[in-house]
């Protein structure tokens, strides 16, 4: 009997140690699927382009796009145009009421163009600076918009690291630590395996780029510049709780010539350019001088003038390639008469982008002047713009919009919430209806519900204020109010 006993303890000792066991592994499996990277959603996550079919003409719903069919048709000709290089120093107006789809259709443009065409947003008030002139402020963001493929040739060490052996010697300006002399690695490709010596400024970059065993990276032998490309492919079986981006190994040998684009902007070059060197010596005064400058500097046009020289001999060369980007402005009326005066000549200049303007004034006074014009845009600078308009959404149109946007939100929301939401945008803005989404969801999940009803939107209507009823709340209690 006694040995039963023993034999049923052992029984159960076994089911606890399994059960035990079932548990850490359950524990590590939601470790790993917690490791989920969450982004951020804005305005204007939802739109992935201009949602246009093979001949260019709009779909009705399509790319995060609703409606707006002739607006998104004369921004695909307008695509076409950049991508052809027959658009430079043009400009384009969007103009419409607000909540109609004009920055959405600029954010789309860039998303037709790709990561390869520079792409500048900007607001008309960003000029106004105690620190830099209007007109300055202006040429520098003209010259983000601005890119420049630079093609170059140059020798380099490509292949996977194999193993990394820092030298170390004893510090000779005194100290205990020891320093870094030089650093031994092996790189290999599919045609041969070789080590390198490298010195410690190169082994710095390396550790700058988190390069370890098993990561492909190239060296450039001329300034000892590391970049990562990524994990070796046949390494894909390993446990990485991280994404990693894998490449396959390279081809040939280790030691070779390799074509290299770089992708800068015309301002990036006016940056470098205008940095004045510090000295190496370590002279105190210069030092001093370098923390006591100003945060913003201003860039001369005489600096521009011989970056331009600079990318001139490049471009004949065939060293490098102009490609000009879009420069986007918002509230366009925001400028002054001084901004609009200076964008008559930019655009007219050898290095100028395509610009976008977006306003939703109608005729206003042109700031600096007591002149009324249509969009507060002064007419001759009017008369270069290609005017685009946008209408007002339908009642259908914007149910189907805040449809998207509840998806894009992971938002459950009724028919009959949506149908009331959408017969408020109507009466208030598609502005006011779209951030109530977030705010009824919530008061539905206070209430235990996993589905937004029309119960949860009355109520946070009844909450919040449209910018309307603030308005009519404004003039019948204005007495009430300081002045």
């Amino acid at each position: 009997m006694s040995q039963v006993i023993e034999i049923l303890e052992n029984t159960q000792k076994e089911k606890e140690k399994t059960n035990e066991k079932k548990d850490e592994t359950s524990v590590t499996i939601e470790d790993v699927e917690t490791n989920v990277e969450t982004k951020r959603i804005s305005t204007h996550t939802h739109l992935k382009g201009l949602g246009l079919d093979e001949q260019g003409f709009a779909i009705n719903v399509a790319s995060g796009f609703v409606g707006q069919k002739d607006a998104r048709e004369a921004c695909g000709i307008i695509v076409d145009l950049i991508k052809s290089k027959k658009m430079a120093g043009r400009g384009i107006l969007f103009t419409g009421i607000p909540g109609t789809g004009k920055t959405a259709l600029a954010l789309a443009i860039s998303q037709e163009l790709g990561p390869k065409v520079p792409f500048f947003p900007m607001v008309g008030s960003e000029v106004y600076s105690s620190e830099v002139k209007k007109t300055a402020v202006l040429m520098e963001n003209f010259r983000r918009a601005i890119g420049l493929q630079i093609k170059e040739v140059k020798q380099v060490f490509e292949g996977e690291i194999t193993e990394i052996t820092p030298n170390e010697v004893e510090n000779t300006y005194g100290g205990y630590g020891k320093v870094i002399s030089y650093v031994i690695i092996g790189l290999k490709t599919k045609r041969e395996s070789k080590q390198i010596r490298i010195d410690p400024k190169t082994y710095e970059n390396l550790q700058k780029q988190k390069a370890i065993v098993g990561d492909v990276v190239y060296i450039e032998i001329s300034t000892g510049v590391v970049r990562r490309l990524g994990r070796a492919e046949y390494l894909k079986d390993e446990y990485q709780l991280e994404v990693e981006d894998y490449c396959a190994i390279p081809k040939g040998d280790v030691n070779k010539k390799k074509e290299i684009i770089q992708d800068i902007t015309l301002y990036d070059l006016d940056v470098a350019n205008s940095r004045p060197k510090m000295d190496t010596k370590g002279d105190l005064f210069s030092i001093v001088g370098q923390l006591l400058q100003p945060k913003k500097t201003e860039i001369t046009d005489k600096l521009r003038g011989e970056v331009n020289k600079l990318v001139n001999k490049y471009i004949d060369n065939g060293i490098a390639e102009l490609v000009p980007g879009v420069l986007f402005i918002d509230e366009v009326h925001m400028l002054d008469i001084e901004c609009f005066s200076y964008l008559n000549s930019a655009l007219e200049s050898a290095f100028a982008p395509i610009v976008i303007f977006a306003t939703n004034r109608g005729v206003c006074q042109v700031r600096g002047t007591e002149i009324q014009s249509p969009h507060g845009i002064p007419l001759d600078l009017l008369d270069r713009l290609l005017i685009i308009k946008t209408l007002p959404y339908t009642v259908n149109e914007m149910a189907m919009i805040l449809n998207i946007r509840a998806q894009v939100e992971q938002i459950k929301i009724e028919e009959d919430a949506l149908e009331y939401l959408s017969k408020l945008g109507e009466k208030s803005s598609l502005r006011y209806v779209i951030h109530l989404l977030t705010p009824s969801n919530l008061l539905s999940k206070i209430a235990g519900r996993t589905v937004v009803t029309l119960k949860d939107v009355k109520e946070c209507d009844t909450l919040f204020f449209d910018s309307k009823n603030s308005a009519k709340m404004l003039i019948s209690q204005e007495e009430k109010f300081l002045k």
